[in-house]
């Protein structure tokens, strides 16, 4: 899976002459909580709401609310925004995105050809967009666990059994936590009674057990 398949596409920017007032309007408007800033066609920052928040009224606590409007309406983006803008290809793995986000510490990567901002990819998409159906959040069925299962001749035989049943497999992913001494092969089934599944699979020596999904 490559950033263009996750990416959002709808990316409204601002220019850097923008006001906070008028950039917390458009967040606000569109439910945004980031704005890529561009001048003449150049990408040059971004900005988002805990930026706004920060350069906004929580730093003008001693002025009337008449001067905060009065500043707040002439104070711009350019205040605001952050310089180092972390930019991917569209053509990125979904992988190297995410390891370079987490170095990065940021919640957003602008995808970018050239100079032209072709698509935003934030915490949101990836959760939602990866994540999600890997773990089966929102997928009807069941998901079961067996113990100790990672190398391929285990895993065949335990999806051998599954087959017999004529039970579909939405997915499936290996938990590997060498820390804690685990390698656990977790399944997802296209049906809610597991009990089948379970049985046979324990029959082989593996230990099973269903989990909430």
């Amino acid at each position: 899976m490559i950033v263009s398949d996750v990416m959002s596409t709808n990316v409204i920017s601002i220019p850097s002459h923008t006001t906070l007032a008028e950039a917390r309007r458009v967040m606000d408007s569109h439910h945004f909580r980031r704005l890529p800033v561009i001048d003449r066609g150049k990408l040059v920052g971004i900005v988002t709401k805990d930026a706004l928040d920060r350069t906004g009224p929580s730093q003008l606590t001693t002025f009337s609310i008449h001067e905060l409007t009065y500043l707040l309406e002439r104070i711009t983006v350019q205040e605001a925004m952050h310089r180092d803008v972390v930019t991917v290809s569209p053509d990125m793995t979904v992988e190297e995105a995410v390891a370079l986000a987490q170095i990065k510490k940021v919640g957003a990567l602008l995808v970018t050809e050239g100079d032209r901002v072709l698509g935003i990819a934030t915490t949101n998409d990836f959760f939602y967009k990866v994540l999600n159906p890997i773990l089966g959040i929102g997928i009807p069925g069941s998901r079961i666990v067996v113990r100790d299962c990672f190398r391929g001749p285990d895993i065949e035989k335990v999806l051998a059994a599954i087959n017999e049943l004529g039970i579909s497999v939405d997915n499936l992913f290996i938990i590997d936590l060498p820390q804690v001494k685990k390698h656990d092969l977790v399944v997802h089934l296209q049906t809610e009674n597991t009990d089948q599944a379970i049985g046979e699979i324990r029959k082989l020596g593996y230990t099973v057990e269903e989990r909430a999904r």
